[in-house]
């Protein structure tokens, strides 16, 4: 067949775009019925993860039929355009610590490794760990669709990683620390679609600690529609950020967390959490929580926009800074509680206390924020004693923020417009199945609805396919139920992603 010079170009571009299919890579399969004599086909499986562990090479995919398994240790890195992938079908469940260290699936010094949708429960330490050296970084970790539950210190922790993917986790119950844990200086982190929820410490944790080696830093972070709720009834906030600096907070939902809810810092890491955006993020602090943004040593320069600031709590409130974060801080287009302290000496004891007016005419920000009552939060909401937190019609968070820095599209991917709403969620005009805002119900919504079936259910997406409409998002059926496997129906969402039409940018297609 001949194929022109603008055949050619097109080709040329779809090989850069989608990479050349892996050279010498092979697909395997691990199966509880397996046998590792077994060659690792389809159709002669191996049978445990560990013996796929140390087969692999680059570009090599392990595809882990449903049943329970032991945990892997892995020490093989992929290369950049071939990855090592090991791929877990629905109902794949890791009940056993891998035979190396207390975690179910553990990467060491691995790079280029995509780890994908797994369940891991119950061990003594993580369930998913990736670190590298201080010396030797690991880079080009991807961890997807996981469910770690119930693990004796992290859900997901990282050591010494640069251009980590986490991304659409269900991170919960762990008992010691944290759901999601990233440390030691990586950067270029993303941790975007993950849901947090009952963890002793941290929602998200990402610390620095120069102590480990490397600079300190955690830098050009991007943390993003995360669902954050109901931690830290050990201590430590929704999210938490020591040394983690020129990043990007935007579009998390937080809620019913015990301690802090964003906090910007410095103990461990090699500098305060300086540079950061934290922009467009709803948080709602539960009656024995701390402040709703807390940012202290030296934190300077940070920009604070488009946020939802609530507390439950008798004295404390939106925001709490120390005396010298107030450096280079740009606050504005928040809605608040009208509750901000200022520490002067924290040693002392010395701290100072404001109204919003106060707030104002002291440190010169948030010239165009808005006060609410606690009496006042129900009406910014569809349904706050539902944990729903979709902007009411009349919700003074409408059409009111600025579109200075703000994100294009919010938590459930809905394209915020000219007018950005403040919050996490631009407002919904109605209740039906489009669950990624896109003005049309299609596949991109079933695929929506998998990640995170709070938003609706399966029964309006069957009823109106193929129909325009938007969606209320409801969060609190994350709390009352177990994270629902997506089943037999991963395979349908496949084929319908390849007849969606392809719309927008690329970020509206990546957020799904």
């Amino acid at each position: 067949m001949y194929i022109g010079k603008s055949g050619m170009l097109r080709l040329l571009v779809l090989v850069l775009v989608f990479g050349i299919g892996r050279t010498n890579a092979a697909e395997y399969y691990v199966s509880t019925t397996g046998n590792n004599g077994n060659v690792g086909s389809s159709g002669a499986p191996w049978r445990t993860l560990q013996f796929a562990a140390n087969e692999v090479g680059p570009g090599d995919r392990v595809v882990v039929l449903p049943g329970n398994y032991t945990g892997f240790h892995l020490t093989t890195s992929g290369l950049p355009a071939s990855p090592i992938e090991f791929f877990a079908q629905p109902g794949v469940n890791i009940t056993q610590r891998n035979v190396v260290t207390p975690d179910g699936i553990n990467l060491e010094s691995a790079s280029y490794i995509v780890i994908d949708g797994f369940k891991v429960a119950a061990m003594p330490r993580a369930g998913v760990r990736s670190v590298g050296l201080p010396s030797n970084f690991a880079e080009h970790v991807t961890v997807r669709n996981v469910t770690a539950q119930n693990n004796g210190v992290w859900g997901i922790f990282t050591g010494h990683v640069d251009d980590l993917l986490i991304e659409n986790n269900k991170t919960s119950g762990s008992l010691d620390e944290h759901g999601i844990y990233v440390s030691n200086s990586g950067d270029r982190p993303v941790i975007r679609n993950n849901t947090a929820w009952g963890n002793r410490g941290n929602g998200i944790h990402m610390n620095g600690d120069l102590s480990q080696g490397g600079d300190g830093i955690i830098s050009d972070a991007l943390v993003s529609g995360n669902i954050i709720y109901d931690n830290g009834l050990g201590g430590g906030s929704g999210i938490n950020m020591d040394g983690v600096q020129d990043s990007r907070i935007e579009n998390n939902l937080l809620y019913n967390n015990h301690a802090s809810g964003i906090s910007l810092y410095q103990i461990d890491g090699g500098g305060g959490s300086s540079g950061n955006v934290v922009i467009n993020n709803t948080v709602h602090q539960a009656a024995d929580g701390r402040w709703a943004l807390n940012i202290q040593q030296e934190s300077i320069n940070n920009t604070v926009f488009n946020n939802i600031l609530l507390s439950d709590h008798s004295f404390r409130g939106a925001i709490d800074i120390s005396d010298e974060s107030l450096s280079g801080l740009t606050s504005d287009y928040n809605i608040m509680i009208a509750r901000f302290n200022v520490t002067i000496d924290e040693e002392a004891g010395v701290e100072e206390s404001f109204d919003l007016a106060g707030w104002q005419d002291d440190t010169g920000q948030d010239a165009h924020s808005l006060a609410v009552t606690p009496a006042a939060y129900a009406s910014l909401f569809v349904n706050l004693a539902g944990d729903n937190y979709q902007l009411s019609p009349t919700s003074l968070a409408r059409n009111s923020g600025t579109s200075q820095l703000a994100p294009l599209f919010d938590l459930l991917g809905q394209l915020r417009g000219a007018e950005v709403d403040r919050g996490a969620l631009e407002y919904y005009a109605s209740s039906t199945a489009d669950y990624d805002g896109d003005g049309d119900v299609d596949g991109r919504d079933f695929l929506r609805w998998q990640r995170n079936p709070s938003v609706g259910s399966l029964t309006d997406w069957q009823a109106s396919y193929g129909m325009g409409g938007l969606v209320a998002v409801n969060t609190a059926a994350e709390a009352a139920s177990p994270v629902p496997e997506p089943g037999t129906l991963s395979l349908f969402a496949a084929v319908l992603v390849f007849g969606c039409s392809i719309r927008g940018n690329r970020q509206n297609f990546l957020a799904i």
